[in-house]
């Protein structure tokens, strides 16, 4: 009997557990917003067993202990839900502080210049100097490069992307890489110099923001990127007119045995390039930096120099110029503008290319223009990082929702629904004539082909505006303003505002409000023929100008 007075009081203490163990899973519900369906049946089960269960020896079986283990068991979940919870809040709270911390500005640099002058080998050397490749990959390169005859070219492997480039040693996709210094982040974008891939090397420099223009200081090969057909020339034209504001020109291969650190050589190159730079348009005393390194060696580049290598240059180390240099600002409050440079499959819709307006994040809503696709941002990637948001100047791979790969072609643009960017299949330009074929004549009628930040269309000048006269245009007082002449052909060199035609849409905006989406070049056979800026484009909403 005594035994049985006792019975009730653990049978009592069971059901007190149960509530309470039962209060705990209310709480964990309502705390956590979690569905505790992994705990009520099992412990509803274990409260209705004890309660059907009748008799003195059965009610003494059953142990006070189980559903105590089960609390502890829910306990343990509770806090190791807990502790999920805050270390994803700890992640996201470290994400933030890391984008804000990132003050670090970001510079897209181009190494042009003509074939075989070292751009490769001195972006490779700039990426192992600043530790982004290791001694081992480098010994790798080295062997790959003696058992091809080919020992100068191992740095040039960091570079080159594909077997071909390593074979022939010449580039022809525009390689990237990334590296740092103390106040900057930078991509580097290694264009082809060979004539032949020079539509590569435009799509290179319309997303720089600087370029290096490598030139080689060994005898002959310098003269020969220099005098007509060489590359230098034309490469120096197109970084210009594709917004590449900044040059340092690099003196490259002034180890070699023909050069031996000279600084005749090194003043005569700069003698030569100077006027040809002034006029291509730059203003050489602010925008334009002369400095002699070897890219093979390494010398001049993260360090300044020994005196004992080189005595008479006291001038700074490529590093120091990259980091000293000033750029323009772009506004992060503007209107969303990326021009779409690629485009891949990555369990949804993933588009590559360079914010030249605005801030994009992840969520926003946005239009891929001329489609005028509604899209939107599920992810945003840079160099490899996720991050939340990007500003202007950063390349970007961005994530969307809301469209497949093959509706996108490159040259589309990434822009904001309030204010997309305009799609137009005609538009007036300044056009500067460089250089036409031989026997051609520019007048309405030339076709060509227009390359405009990431487009590449054929296109056809279908009237001529006027010619400008830069001589007179400065002389010129507006009030005797004479009236425009309408010219029927021009000739090399002319200034000259025309009508240009597109079969296809294509997103532009005038010079004025976007310099990037407003500057071009007009290729054809091969050779860089004119050089321009949009002036004019038809009214939003219309493709084109109405009669």
């Amino acid at each position: 009997m005594e035994h049985d007075a006792h019975a009730p009081p653990p049978a009592a203490q069971e059901l007190g557990d149960a509530s309470a163990s039962a209060s705990v899973v209310d709480d964990w519900a309502r705390d956590e917003d979690t569905e505790p369906m992994a705990v009520d049946p099992h412990h509803a089960a274990a409260a209705a067993a004890t309660a059907s269960e009748d008799g003195e020896g059965v009610a003494d079986a059953a142990p006070p202990a189980a559903p105590a283990e089960d609390v502890t068991e829910i306990q343990s979940s509770l806090q190791s839900l807990e502790l999920k919870t805050n270390a994803a809040a700890h992640e996201d709270a470290q994400e933030v502080v890391e984008e804000e911390k990132e003050t670090k500005r970001h510079l897209n640099v181009v190494f042009i210049g003509h074939v075989d002058a070292g751009k490769s080998t001195a972006g490779g050397q700039i990426l192992f100097l600043s530790g982004q490749v290791d001694d081992r990959t480098i010994q790798k390169y080295e062997k790959e490069a003696k058992d091809k005859s080919r020992e100068s070219w191992y740095m040039a492997y960091i570079m080159d992307t594909n077997e071909e480039e390593r074979l022939k040693g010449k580039t022809v996709e525009v390689g990237r890489a990334h590296f740092e210094t103390e106040t900057t982040r930078f991509t580097i974008l290694d264009a082809p110099g060979h004539k032949s891939y020079v539509p590569n090397m435009i799509s290179g420099a319309s997303q720089a923001d600087i370029g290096v223009l490598v030139i080689s200081a060994r005898k002959g090969e310098f003269e020969t990127g220099y005098e007509k057909g060489g590359q230098t020339r034309e490469h120096v034209l197109l970084a210009k007119t594709l917004g590449v504001a900044k040059l340092i020109v690099v003196i490259n291969k002034m180890d070699e045995p023909t050069v031996k650190w000279s600084k005749e050589r090194y003043d005569e190159i700069e003698s030569k390039m100077v006027p040809f730079l002034r006029s291509s348009g730059y203003n050489v005393k602010k925008d334009v930096h002369f400095l002699p390194i070897s890219g093979l060696l390494g010398s001049n580049m993260k360090t300044r120099m020994d005196k004992s290598i080189c005595s008479w240059w006291d001038g700074p180390c490529l590093f120091e110029v990259l980091d000293r240099i000033e750029v323009p600002l772009r506004d992060p409050k503007g209107p969303v503008r990326m021009p779409i440079i690629d485009k891949y499959k990555d369990m949804g819709t993933v588009v590559m290319g360079k914010i030249e307006s605005g801030t994009i994040r992840e969520g926003d809503s946005l239009l891929v223009m001329p489609n005028k696709t509604n899209v939107k941002v599920i992810g945003i990637s840079l160099d490899e990082h996720k991050v939340r948001r990007a500003g202007p100047a950063e390349n970007v791979r961005v994530k969307l929702s809301g469209i497949e790969d093959e509706d996108i072609m490159a040259g589309f643009v990434l822009s904001s629904i309030g204010n997309p960017v305009g799609a137009v299949t005609e538009f007036n330009a300044q056009l500067q004539i460089l250089e036409l074929l031989d026997n051609a004549i520019f007048t309405a009628g030339y076709k060509a082909v227009l390359h405009i930040h990431s487009v590449v269309e054929e296109c056809e000048i279908v009237d001529l505006i006027e010619e400008i006269d830069m001589k007179k245009k400065k002389e010129a007082d507006p009030k005797k303003k004479k009236p425009k002449r309408k010219p029927l052909f021009v000739k090399n060199g002319a200034v000259v505002v025309c009508r240009i035609q597109v079969n296809n849409l294509i997103c532009i905006e005038n010079f004025s409000d976007f310099p990037q989406l407003g500057r071009f070049t007009l290729r054809t056979e091969g050779k860089t023929v004119a050089v321009g800026k949009v002036v004019a484009i038809p009214p939003a909403g219309s493709p084109t100008f109405s009669a």
